[in-house]
């Protein structure tokens, strides 16, 4: 080789892009949402999307300029932010994939939470007396316990197939909701909406086993506080 291209070659180092550690917490933040969907829309779809990890005390999305396409998502749980995280990164939300890492800080509402709360214990423990104890302990053992799990209500079923039919959905659902919730089981094939008819719908699936699984999993599932999901196979 001529020593003249010896002489000139650049000597390439590959350069390491420093990465932020950031400790793991309540709240996680997304980027690389599609800045047209309106705001009360990306929330609730947001909701759908991720209240299958857990309890969710805060979403955060705002139009302006510097915070348009990101959102935060506050969990009462550490582990639903986890997985969460783990569970939905790339994930195709609005055909945009999604960005997902914790946020930097705790959310302000999670820590008035864990102030409020240490608060309250150091309150009792001043106020509290050995005999006030005492009565409370009486007052607790005849007061009868409640179980733990009320198994909700069975929902009249049809013979198993591969088409699900839902109702009692809120009126602001929508088929990119229902999509994302539907899409985690494999399977899947479609959402239909009905018309003129905003509480129902019908989901589906390549089989029905794995439609049985889909309804198994989300009966009862709340895509608003106040409308719970009914899942049943639909009529032949």
């Amino acid at each position: 080789m001529c020593a003249c291209l010896k002489k000139g070659r650049p000597h390439l180092s590959r350069r390491r892009i420093p990465t932020m550690d950031i400790r793991p917490n309540h709240t996680i933040y997304i980027n690389n949402i599609n800045d047209k969907v309106r705001k009360e829309e990306l929330k609730r779809s947001l909701y759908a999307l991720l209240s299958q990890f857990g309890q969710i005390v805060e979403i955060v999305a705002m139009k302006t300029m510097k915070m348009r396409g990101q959102a935060f998502v506050v969990f009462k749980e550490l582990a639903a932010a986890t997985n969460a995280l783990r569970q939905l990164q790339g994930f195709p939300f609005y055909n945009k994939p999604m960005r997902i890492q914790y946020a930097k800080t705790d959310s302000e509402v999670i820590t008035k939470v864990k102030g409020a709360h240490g608060d309250r214990d150091k309150k009792k423990d001043k106020k509290k007396k050995p005999q006030e104890a005492a009565a409370l302990a009486k007052k607790a053992a005849t007061v009868p316990s409640i179980p733990a799990h009320i198994p909700a209500a069975q929902v009249p079923d049809n013979p198993p197939n591969y088409i699900l039919f839902l109702s009692n959905l809120p009126e602001e659902t929508n088929e990119m909701m229902l999509s994302m919730l539907f899409n985690q089981f494999p399977g899947f094939k479609e959402v239909r909406l009905v018309p003129g008819k905003h509480d129902i719908a019908f989901v589906e699936f390549e089989g029905e086993m794995q439609a049985g699984v889909a309804k198994d999993a989300l009966q009862g599932f709340r895509i608003t506080a106040t409308c719970a999901m009914k899942i049943t196979f639909a009529k032949k």
